[in-house]
């Protein structure tokens, strides 16, 4: 199943991301909901991100971008470096390969928007109040950048 995500908000329709000019303001920020697993265990199919257009970007973030050869698909990936052309990106599911080793440096231009904030959907009925509390808790998370792979790897 090839990788996608659903962007609401300014750029829906509205050109938004296109061209130099940028939202400025509310506008500036929107909605995207991811529906793959490459970015397991960060991100699950269905969580929402608060994204923001015309971000910097730093390695280390997420990012929503336009595929290199499928410009109408958004997806969203972790900008690793950069590189000669674009950002290296990838996803944090090594299983899934649809990134930039499959595709290259993606051009800056195709970096839409940055991640802030995690949204989770509650994942069934949540019947008792330890339930609403555990979900409540985990449910929203600002997306933190990884600044360094080791340190990642040390921590778990």
């Amino acid at each position: 199943m090839p990788e996608r995500v659903h962007e609401r908000g300014p750029g829906q329709g509205e050109g938004a991301e296109q061209g130099p000019e940028r939202p400025r303001g509310l506008r500036a920020f929107g909605l995207a909901e991811v529906y793959n697993r490459s970015m397991m265990p960060t991100l699950q199919p269905g969580d929402q991100l608060v994204v923001r257009y015309g971000s910097a970007v730093r390695p280390g973030d997420v990012v929503v971008l336009r595929h290199p050869f499928r410009q109408d698909l958004l997806i969203v990936k972790r900008a690793v470096r950069r590189r000669d052309g674009g950002w290296w990106v990838q996803g944090d599911n090594p299983s899934v390969e649809n990134d930039s080793r499959e595709f290259g440096a993606v051009p800056d231009e195709l970096v839409i928007a940055r991640a802030w904030v995690r949204l989770r959907p509650p994942r069934g009925v949540q019947r008792s109040v330890a339930g609403v509390a555990s979900w409540a808790v985990s449910a929203v998370r600002p997306v933190r950048a990884v600044r360094s792979l080791s340190r990642r790897l040390r921590a778990r």
